[in-house]
């Protein structure tokens, strides 16, 4: 006999009389009486696909346990109250049938059911608790309840139920019927009241994986002090370096440092509350991701290691190499891996696909595109980083820090640099007539570039770069700068200027220029825009929102598939992204202070009334208001991928949030009043922001108008904002030499001593300046990643099912911004066929498809999920 059947029947003689039950399914459904009402709950529960061993001893043991009374207990709870107790009506507790019988179904989805008996005057289900008393938690998809008057209850649960042991207290699982706060029927009030009392915490205590609460804490668990000197990083969030706050877990602190958090090395789980949990296709992705990782970064290490000469790229054909053949060894190298590891041989020939890298599409159409002025152009509209390009307004640009301790504000370009590119136009005719653009990373790095440039191998400018607006729509480079501290007065390392070259030497140099803004614009985009203004300014609005807006709440509704992930994704950040020698600060020219340069981005550049796109575009001068257009506003590019097609994302957000506004906030008084909203959107500033609490700016939250715009914001910058940043990291970026994140070397001034070096060997001594090897494939494996959709991504204007809400108006509502997300996905196409939009349109030029909402699973640089999901 196996050895669950001897667990089993060992089980069902101890239970003595009860193991001759008749199995659960077989009881006859209860009668109903004249004045009762007869009712059945069908529970889907999701079963893992993958079980352990230890795991699947225990499925059995609860299936034999729960076949002898250690069952799980449904009760409903009714929205109506029972006068003579006080509380709100219940049912008795039911068992939930079929445990045992499908203990060996191998279905994803299992339905079981439970019955139950109600007098007639129950009133209409509006909660359900269930009581789990076996010993694993068990993942709850949706609980239907069908034979009230009423009609069907839906329950869209989506949740953990951990045992009894985990947690005494049953769970609370509220109808999909959204209620307002003042609108909660009277038997549901206190559940709603002390279930977001659970959800809050103790603020105690160290958290426990199966825990729900959410709480707030400041960055100070990315060093490591306990490892040593080195080691250590600031505390993010406070006077000194501002921040918003993450979520809380509250682990012991460092030996070293009391105000340094242990912390959690991935793979080890890092706490989130239970239900921020991935989903197993997620995680299923990000294991390939791992072990593509493991094997792509594998060999180059093992080749520097034994072959210290190869660290940097010897030509160009060394990086083509990597998605043609990937990492090929010379004879005398392998023989060297073989002995000192015997199963070298063996990986590349098992994973050879894997030690390939994809052709990232930068170069499929046109191998050599990244060498043009007007493609470098062209990506700053319509690249990974579309979001810091600026009308140029004052001539020449002046830096706002300091001069007493950064020299003179003014930029060192003048009129005689510029002049013969500008089509004839003087300085002042081309401003007037919206023609100069610029990128400038000067204010930005300059605080910080003596402390990157005396790092090993990191070499860093503040940088400008001024563009011309040609009569064809597209930007042209007309003059980069590249400012260092002064040393002394009338210093001329401080301000050197480069223009587009007229020779042979004049033309590395204006290469090594723009591969220096390139290398800050990848910083810029991954420090500020990426990870700070759409993943970690975020992350207290979410943590709000689950501590102050009940489940039942319409604006929870709204909000809930935006929030999908990100917690979890912000942890796993934690751990292996922005920590101390993780992998943003080895791949990126700041190093060790790239969090610090983000702290000073958050301090002085973001707020959150100029996040919305239409704000963004005014405030860097992009576009003017213009009530005639059709979005309120006029582009004066009018070929600008980003924002033309973010207006249509935006636009349909935007009435889709009115919409739903309308629905349930017929005054503004309404607005006022609800303290659920209130209390998400002070807690949110006051707590999850409150180095930046006291600023003016904040948008207030007074009127419908200012909730819906307010919702708005959030919903495109979880979506089409993080989606326009982020899913073309590979696709455009993976070609190291088109956008390296790191730079090791300065550009040499004549009579330097690497001048010589640069005239006698301008190949070599170019891609000596990008990143080595190593750094090379171990980017390049990350950003591979980050660019990845899972088989469970969830589109904009997508919900798995109908089943979030019960309101007829909101349903209608929400399928119509799905058709209108459809008609912006076809009017994309239509753009990218479009050979007068020579920003996305042209010989080897890419479309732009990053705006484009749906999208398969993979790295397809489209896309536009819910939600911060990777």
């Amino acid at each position: 006999m196996p050895p669950m059947e001897l667990v089993g029947r060992s089980l069902l003689q101890a239970a003595g009389s009860a193991s001759t039950a008749a199995p659960a399914e077989r009881v006859a459904r209860p009668e109903a009486h004249p004045q009762s009402v007869a009712a059945r709950a069908v529970v889907t529960v999701r079963r893992k696909r993958k079980v352990e061993v230890k795991e699947q001893v225990a499925e059995q043991m609860d299936a034999y346990a729960d076949r002898v009374g250690r069952s799980v207990l449904l009760e409903l709870i009714s929205t109506e109250t029972d006068p003579r107790k006080g509380g709100p009506k219940k049912s008795k507790k039911s068992k939930l049938v079929g445990w045992f019988e499908k203990r060996d179904v191998k279905a994803e989805l299992v339905v079981y059911t439970a019955e139950f008996t109600v007098d007639a005057a129950f009133g209409e289900p509006g909660a359900v608790t269930v009581l789990n008393r076996h010993q694993l938690e068990f993942f709850i998809e949706s609980i239907l309840v069908e034979g009230f008057p009423s009609g069907p209850a839906h329950f869209t649960c989506n949740s953990w139920v951990q045992p009894t042991r985990v947690d005494p207290a049953p769970r609370v699982f509220f109808t999909n019927r959204p209620y307002l706060p003042s609108k909660t029927p009277p038997g549901l009030r206190e559940l709603r009241r002390r279930e977001l009392k659970e959800l809050r915490g103790s603020g105690t205590g160290v958290r426990k994986i199966t825990d729900r609460a959410y709480d707030y804490d400041v960055y100070n668990d990315l060093g490591n002090p306990d490892k040593g000197e080195g080691f250590e990083r600031p505390v993010l969030g406070g006077d000194k370096l501002p921040y918003p706050r993450r979520m809380r877990t509250a682990r012991p602190s460092t030996v070293t440092d009391e105000g340094a958090e242990s912390r959690v090395e991935y793979p080890e789980p890092i706490y989130v509350s239970r239900d921020e949990e991935f989903e197993e296709g997620k995680n299923e992705m990000l294991s390939e991701g791992a072990i593509k990782a493991l094997l792509h970064n594998f060999m180059p290490l093992l080749v520097s290691s034994v072959s210290p000469d190869s660290r940097d790229f010897a030509g160009f054909h060394d990086v083509d190499n990597l998605f043609k053949e990937g990492l090929r060894l010379k004879q005398a190298l392998h023989d060297q891996l073989f002995q000192k590891i015997p199963f070298v041989r063996k990986i590349q020939e098992n994973s050879e696909g894997l030690l390939r890298y994809d052709t990232p599409d930068i170069i499929k159409k046109d191998k050599f595109a990244w060498l043009r002025d007007d493609e470098f152009a062209r990506q700053a509209l319509a690249g990974i980083n579309p979001v810091n390009i600026e009308r140029l307004q004052v001539f020449p640009p002046v830096s706002k820090l300091d001069p007493a301790v950064y020299g003179p504000p003014e930029s060192a370009i003048t009129e005689e640099h510029i002049i013969g590119n500008l089509d004839g136009m003087s300085v002042r005719q081309a401003l007037e007539e919206n023609k100069l653009y610029m990128l400038d990373y000067h204010d930005i790095f300059m605080p910080f570039l003596d402390r990157i440039n005396s790092l090993d191998g990191r070499k860093a400018y503040g940088t400008r770069t001024l563009f011309f607006l040609t009569a064809g729509g597209t930007l042209k480079p007309i003059a980069i700068e590249l400012c260092l501290p002064p040393m002394t007065d009338d210093c001329k390392r401080a301000k050197r200027v480069f223009t587009p070259p007229a020779d042979a030497t004049s033309i590395w140099l204006w290469q090594l220029a723009k591969a220096h803004v390139c290398s800050n614009d990848a910083g810029v985009h991954q420090l500020i825009n990426h990870w700070l203004r759409t993943h970690a300014c975020m992350e207290p609005f979410i943590i709000a929102a689950h501590r102050q807006m009940s489940a039942m709440h319409p604006i929870f509704k709204l909000l809930k598939p935006h929030m999908r992930y990100t917690l979890k994704i912000n942890a796993l950040a934690r751990q292996i992204l922005i920590n101390g020698d993780g992998v943003i600060e080895s791949g990126f020219t700041p190093g060790r202070y790239c969090m610090e340069m983000s702290s000073f981005a958050y301090d002085n550049l973001w707020r959150l009334d100029q996040e919305g796109l239409p704000a963004d575009l005014i405030r860097r001068g992009m576009a003017v208001e213009d009530a005639s257009q059709p979005h309120g506003l006029r582009l004066l590019i009018e070929d600008y991928p980003y924002a033309t097609d973010g207006l249509l994302l935006w636009s349909a957000i935007a009435r889709w949030c009115e919409a739903y506004v309308a629905a349930y906030y017929p005054s503004d008084e309404a607005v006022q009043d609800d303290y659920e909203l209130q209390s998400w959107y002070t807690e949110a500033v006051q707590v999850g922001h409150p180095d930046k609490r006291d600023a003016p700016w904040w948008p207030r939250l007074t009127t419908a108008g200012d909730l819906a715009s307010l919702l708005t914001t959030l919903v495109w910058l979880c979506s089409a904002q993080h989606a326009a940043l982020n899913f073309g990291q590979y696709p455009l970026g993976g070609y190291i030499p088109n956008r390296p994140p790191l730079m090791r070397r300065l550009v040499p001034a004549e009579g330097d001593p690497e001048y010589e070096h640069l005239v006698a060997d301008p190949h070599r001594f170019y891609l000596s300046a990008l990143p080595s090897l190593t750094q090379t494939t171990t980017f390049m494996t990350v950003i591979d990643t980050l660019s990845t959709h899972s088989a469970d991504e969830q589109y904009l204007g997508e919900r798995p099912n109908e089943e979030w809400t019960a309101d007829p108006a909101a349903l209608a509502a929400a399928r119509e911004f799905a058709a209108e997300v459809r008609r912006a996905e076809e009017e994309i196409e239509r753009r990218n066929a479009d050979p007068s939009r020579r920003n996305r349109c042209g010989a080897g030029v890419l479309p732009y498809e990053l705006m484009a909402p749906s999208s398969g699973p993979g790295i397809t640089c489209r896309g536009v999920p819910n939600s911060v999901t990777i």
